[in-house]
């Protein structure tokens, strides 16, 4: 489907000498060398319809603690098998449901090595580079310098804020979760629960409950940065907000939020650092309540795919 010409060494004084329009589409006579173009209904009928490039309308389904109000099935998951019973119906329900939901699970995924979640990743795109590798696995050694690699409790935050096109999808697999310290009860007080927290959702509360902080919170444009290992420093190519607004809808498009790998407010802003302080507190109280708090333990065989 790729043009097989080149465009400008067509006559700059070229016309139409004839055009006939039937049942079937349009068909035009040009002038110069007489070429016949012809264009079916169903493709100008197409383009004048698509030709925006807007995506698809989707009516999201926020999340809290509870689900989405009124939700059937929550949460939203899918059995390992269904992909090879019919991989194209089961990758597009599950992307779906990340669109729709925000996350989705995979269900029955086999825990002998971690090859299967990864050819099963692979149904959905290719997996993506970055300095962690690109599929990877690892325990709390802190082998890299980053919080993740730590028994550290980690709240409400978005990954990759420091790329100029932070990751959109990721997945996570326990694999294995046992608990040393509890030997004559390895399966008691395991801890280590996973949190989720739609920032979609989020930013909604922000925007009715105060909307002065929630425009603070998408004007201003802040560095953010990953240099805490050796050899390695990632900032995007601008500053960006942490809610950012499509400019052609008005509606949100990316939530970019992780206060340790944040940079310093920036005192040239329309809004000063204490405007933005004032927001970000208001903000993160909102991430930290409990009804949108989503609370599960990730168990082996279960695997989380999420948008971030």
């Amino acid at each position: 489907m790729q043009r097989n010409f080149n465009t400008f060494d067509i006559p700059e004084d070229i016309e139409p000498s004839h055009i006939k329009a039937d049942h079937n589409g349009v068909k035009i006579q040009w002038s110069g060398d007489a070429h016949e173009s012809f264009y079916p209904w169903d493709f100008l009928e197409f383009y004048l319809n698509s030709d925006k490039r807007t995506p698809e309308p989707i009516e999201l389904e926020y999340f809290g603690a509870q689900g989405p109000q009124g939700s059937r099935t929550w949460p939203p998951s899918l059995k390992y098998g269904e992909f090879s019973a019919n991989e194209t119906e089961a990758v597009g329900r599950l992307t779906n449901y990340i669109r729709r939901n925000g996350f989705a699970f995979v269900t029955g995924v086999p825990i002998d090595s971690a090859e299967p979640t990864e050819k099963l990743l692979e149904k959905i795109a290719f997996i993506r580079q970055t300095h962690y590798g690109g599929f990877y696995d690892f325990i709390p050694d802190l082998a890299l310098a980053d919080t993740a690699y730590t028994n550290i409790a980690l709240g409400a935050h978005t990954d990759t804020t420091y790329f100029t096109d932070p990751a959109g999808l990721q997945a996570f697999h326990l694999l294995s979760h046992t608990n040393p310290s509890s030997e004559s009860s390895p399966a008691a007080n395991l801890g280590g629960q996973s949190l989720l927290v739609d920032g979609f959702h989020a930013a909604d509360i922000l925007k009715k409950e105060d909307p002065k902080s929630f425009q603070v919170l998408s004007q201003v444009k802040l560095p953010w940065h990953a240099s805490g290992n050796k050899g390695i420093t990632i900032s995007p190519d601008k500053l960006y907000p942490v809610l950012e607004v499509d400019e052609a809808t008005g509606k949100m498009h990316r939530v970019r939020w992780n206060n340790d790998d944040r940079g310093v407010v920036p005192f040239d802003s329309e809004h000063s650092p204490t405007e933005w302080y004032r927001a970000a507190r208001k903000w993160h109280d909102i991430l930290r309540r409990e009804s949108i708090e989503y609370w599960f333990q990730l168990k082996p065989g279960n695997l989380l795919g999420e948008s971030t």
